[in-house]
C-alpha cells in the first residue's frame, strides 16, 4: 500500500511576523502531523510580532520559536495550498496549486484586543481550510 504524501500549506503575508505565523501555529496545532505547514513573507521582519505571540499564548499555542522567512518560488511550487493574507502580495503562480486570499487586518501596531480578534478570525478560517481538505482537526 502506498502512503500519499502529506499535503502542504503555505501562508504568506508581507512581514511573516503576524497573520501568517498565527495561521501556521493554528494549523500545526489543529492538524498535527497530517499537514506540512509553511509560512513566508515578501519582506520578512526581524522577529515575530510580540503581540501576536502573546495572543497565541493565550490560547495555548507557542510561536516564540518561529522566525520570519523570505518567500521563494520553491516554497510556492512545493506547496499544495497557498494562502495569502490580504496584503497584496504577488505570489508566483503554478498550475495545479490551490490559491486563497484571506482578507485580514494586519496585527502590526495593533493592541492585544485587536490582535485577539484577528487571531480568532484566523482560527475559524484554518478550521474551514481543514474541513475543505477533508482533514480532521484536533
Amino acid at each position: 500500500m502506498t502512503v500519499s504524501p502529506r499535503p502542504s500549506v503555505l501562508f504568506v503575508c508581507v512581514h511573516n511576523a503576524g497573520r501568517s505565523q498565527m495561521a501556521a501555529g493554528f494549523l500545526r496545532e489543529l492538524a498535527g502531523d497530517l499537514v506540512e505547514v509553511r509560512s513566508a513573507g515578501s519582506m520578512p521582519a526581524d522577529q515575530v510580532n510580540p503581540v501576536a505571540v502573546a495572543a497565541m499564548g493565550e490560547v495555548g499555542i507557542d510561536i516564540t520559536t518561529q522566525q520570519p522567512k523570505i518567500l521563494t518560488s520553491d516554497a510556492v511550487s512545493s506547496s499544495d495550498v497557498v494562502i495569502t493574507m490580504g496584503c497584496g502580495d504577488v505570489c508566483p503562480v503554478f498550475p495545479g496549486k490551490r490559491y486563497e486570499d484571506w482578507t485580514l487586518d494586519d496585527p502590526a501596531g495593533q493592541d492585544l484586543e485587536a490582535v485577539r480578534r484577528i487571531r480568532d478570525d484566523i482560527r475559524s478560517r484554518v478550521i474551514d481550510l481543514l474541513e475543505s481538505m477533508h482533514i480532521p482537526s484536533a
